[in-house]
């Protein structure tokens, strides 16, 4: 199972609101699941449920937090100008990973199981991917920073325990490296994703 297709199904799932989100940890990603539902399984053309899902992003993923996690130990050597830099490339980048996963899906069903406050800052909550035809059920754990309760943001998603923004920091963190520790190396391959 292509599990990077869940968690970015996922995320958008997360990303779709045109109001504010509960503030309850749990109840946000009830909503959020529900809104990425109806998006998905509604009639609108592609082009419109994809900046539909895109909004949602914005609003419900801590797309900012993500990036500089990703970017690692590297986030500290380069130049405020490059970090500015990165952080318009890994949204154009984030967005667009997600949104053109997420149109394959018609109809997820994510049940909450639980949910658990692991700090003032994040809390976990735990929930299943309904199996399918030809699909089997899958465990998705949200994590949720809630440094600002009245807007929890997702930081994370982790699918039968692996970190989509673990996996990210690895990929970009290995780019970089093979390229001498030169951050133009990741710039490249990010632009060479979002225009093609």
């Amino acid at each position: 199972m292509n599990y990077i297709k869940i968690i970015f199904i996922i995320l958008v799932s997360l990303a779709v609101s045109q109001f504010s989100y509960a503030k309850n940890p749990s109840d946000l990603i009830n909503e959020i699941v529900d809104q990425a539902s109806n998006i998905l399984s509604g009639d609108d053309p592609v082009e419109s449920k994809i900046i539909k899902l895109n909004d949602i992003a914005e609003r419900s993923v801590d797309i900012d937090g993500i990036g500089m996690y990703t970017l690692g130990k590297y986030r500290k050597s380069i130049s405020e100008e490059d970090k500015s830099k990165y952080q318009k490339l890994f949204k154009s980048y984030f967005l667009k990973s997600f949104s053109s996963r997420l149109i394959d899906y018609t109809d997820p069903k994510i049940n909450v199981i639980s949910e658990k406050k692991v700090s003032d800052n994040y809390t976990i909550v735990n929930s299943l991917l309904e199996a399918s035809k030809g699909r089997p059920e899958v465990k998705i754990d949200w994590r949720i920073y809630t440094k600002n309760p009245d807007k929890p943001l997702i930081r994370d998603l982790m699918v039968e325990g692996l970190s989509l923004a673990r996996t990210q920091k690895e990929e970009f963190n290995s780019i970089i490296q093979n390229n001498n520790g030169d951050i133009n190396s990741l710039f490249k391959v990010l632009e060479e994703f979002i225009i093609k």
